[in-house]
């Protein structure tokens, strides 16, 4: 699985379930929206999550399951077991990781065993991260899981478009692997304890424009085991999660159950379709907060415009609409998709443009000659962003 096609699923209702297997990540990057630490405290009871996973049938299951955290393999064991649960029940995997175990460019055994039970991996790269493991050795640990087998892509995270990192880190990328080697680029977005790097955020859109929330797509395992309809960190940490954005619980209910409250609800259609702003200004009594997300979650004490959406976004013709901005979003193409909710200028990247170059083109400038997959001690100190993981707005 490429990563064009994994960002491509990202607008189709249930065609996806994010799983946050752990707070805790052995790095704390300064910009991490989850507020990831060494001792951070959350994670899904590992029976409930199986048993959840489990509950996919063959013929009813998401299309792919994405492994995230915090540090998704500080429980390697439990990630492997997820991946073949999942994938025996027809689901693809992906992970994303922040590669705290790379240093030296080596993937250690017990990481290998768990890399090579995915259908794609992803590691996280930034200013950051490269405090803490140099970019060489991330380059050269990937080129490991590339010749194992399995397809692979780097999530980059700058400052915005005009950061010198990314261009930088680009190039990089392209000499040790060509333009096959498909990258998300993303930008650091005011949440958790990047609050005070990011820089201000433009005004949102004013209401009378239609902004599809693709956030709303996917059900998202939190940390203490909500199924949340939305990634965005507010509504992961949040407790209580705002109702209409609130699924259900792995201790409680199975995918049926969750995929068929998130593809009925009325309020989950209409953000889909046309987003929360729109939906303020068409049945709102008063103005929408500002912000696009903050006024998704404002909707739950709107009861007017819960009211409108259950009206115009019930039965069939609600169905017909979700499908519909579905279809339209597919057109589009996942770089269409990146453009809008990740750093615009490197949307194109997110799609391979040839074939990446053989290991004999490797290393890059700087590393050193490859090391083994032994074990390597972690070290002492972020959970890795993606564009799913902060907030839009």
């Amino acid at each position: 699985m490429e990563l064009a096609e994994l960002i491509g699923l990202r607008p189709v209702p249930c065609g996806g379930l994010l799983v946050a297997l752990t707070r805790r990540c052995p790095m704390s990057c300064a910009h991490c929206s989850t507020g990831s630490s060494p001792t951070a405290a959350g994670a899904p009871d590992p029976a409930r999550l199986l048993g959840f996973i489990g509950s996919f049938g063959p013929q009813d299951r998401p299309e792919v399951v994405m492994l995230t955290g915090g540090e998704p393999l500080l429980l390697p064991e439990l990630a492997a077991r997820a991946a073949r649960l999942a994938r025996a029940r027809g689901s693809r995997v992906a992970l994303l990781s922040g590669m705290f175990f790379a240093r030296g460019g080596r993937v250690p055994d017990r990481i290998m065993r768990t890399v090579t039970a995915l259908d794609h991996f992803s590691a996280s790269l930034d200013v950051h991260h490269e405090r803490e493991v140099p970019r060489a050795d991330v380059l050269r640990a990937l080129r490991a899981v590339l010749d194992a087998g399995v397809p692979a892509s780097i999530h980059l995270t700058g400052s915005g478009p005009d950061d010198p990192y990314l261009a930088e880190a680009v190039a990089d990328v392209h000499r040790a692997f060509g333009p096959g080697m498909p990258m998300l680029v993303n930008e650091v977005r005011p949440v958790g304890r990047g609050t005070g790097l990011a820089r201000a955020t433009p005004a949102g859109p004013d209401g009378t424009s239609v902004t599809p929330c693709a956030l709303a797509a996917w059900p998202v395992v939190t940390f203490d085991g909500t199924v949340a309809a939305c990634c965005n960190q507010w509504t992961v940490d949040r407790r209580p999660v705002p109702p209409h954005l609130r699924l259900g619980h792995i201790a409680e209910d199975d995918w049926q159950t969750v995929r068929a409250r998130s593809l009925g609800s009325p309020v989950l259609r209409m953000l889909r379709a046309v987003g929360p702003q729109r939906m303020h200004a068409r049945y709102g009594t008063g103005p929408a907060p500002a912000g696009y997300c903050r006024s998704c979650h404002a909707l739950a004490d709107r009861p007017e415009v819960l009211a409108g959406a259950a009206r115009d976004a019930g039965g069939r013709v609600g169905a017909v609409l979700d499908r519909l901005s579905t279809d339209q979003q597919l057109a589009a193409g996942p770089a269409a998709l990146v453009r809008r909710m990740g750093c615009a200028r490197y949307a194109h990247l997110v799609e391979s443009t040839g074939e990446r170059k053989p290991a004999a083109a490797d290393p890059p400038a700087g590393a050193h000659p490859a090391a083994d997959a032994r074990e390597a001690a972690p070290p002492a100190a972020v959970a890795s962003l993606t564009a799913e993981e902060r907030s839009r707005r």
